[in-house]
């Protein structure tokens, strides 16, 4: 059987590890692969191939196509399920953050998610046969994040998010408004929430973002 793969990732070292791993399955598949290590040379590649792709393994963090507003790999997941409908996507990242990975769950709901420091090559051909028979694999960091997103929903909610995500970069409180679209008063609201969901009785972003790690949000 013989599987038409796109591989993104902006170190091609880690690409060809892939897809040496890959190769020596023990399940009869043979690979046909494109490898991109730019949102821009996926785009390509998503538009441009003769073939449709059966799964599609994605980075995180790649450098953007900034004329088509890409600036992240899970900006390109959109574009591979209109333009490759049938592909499964697995999603190959650094990321550990649980704030990360519920965003990309919740929005993309992607046929597997491995972190690359969880897995080894058994595992990623496990997760590749896995998700080749129609089966979702996540690994070991994901499945334990998953365990406590059902208590800690209302932390991870769209604008909360966000507010955690800009503040952990360094943003001040002054430059979310205009950032987020809410007003000053809203916004306040949303940490004083954010405050009391977290465990905080007092503090300042700072004490915020050091129970959100505490907690393994970001």
């Amino acid at each position: 059987m013989e599987l038409q793969i796109l591989m993104v990732d902006d170190h091609p070292p880690i690409i060809e590890g892939y897809r040496s791993i890959l190769a020596y399955n023990s399940f009869g598949y043979t690979l046909n692969t494109t490898a991109a290590h730019s949102c821009e040379e996926a785009y390509n590649a998503i538009f441009q191939v003769k073939h449709p792709f059966d799964i599609v393994f994605l980075d995180l963090t790649l450098p953007p196509f900034l004329e088509k507003n890409l600036n992240s790999g899970d900006d390109l997941i959109p574009l591979v399920k209109k333009q490759h409908p049938n592909a499964k996507i697995v999603i190959l990242t650094s990321h550990y953050e649980s704030i990360v990975l519920f965003k990309i769950v919740k929005e993309n709901n992607p046929d597997g998610i491995l972190i690359k420091s969880d897995f080894q090559a058994q595992e990623l051909i496990k997760a590749f046969d896995v998700v080749v028979k129609g089966g979702t694999y996540f690994s070991e960091t994901v499945i334990n994040h998953k365990k406590s997103w059902g208590e800690k929903s209302k932390v991870m909610d769209s604008y909360n998010r966000q507010i955690l995500s800009l503040l952990a970069q360094g943003v001040k409180t002054k430059s979310l408004p205009d950032l987020l679209h809410l007003s000053k008063s809203a916004i306040d609201k949303r940490k004083a929430i954010l405050k009391q969901l977290l465990g905080i009785d007092k503090g300042n972003d700072e004490d915020i973002l050091k129970e959100a790690r505490k907690q393994g949000l970001i």
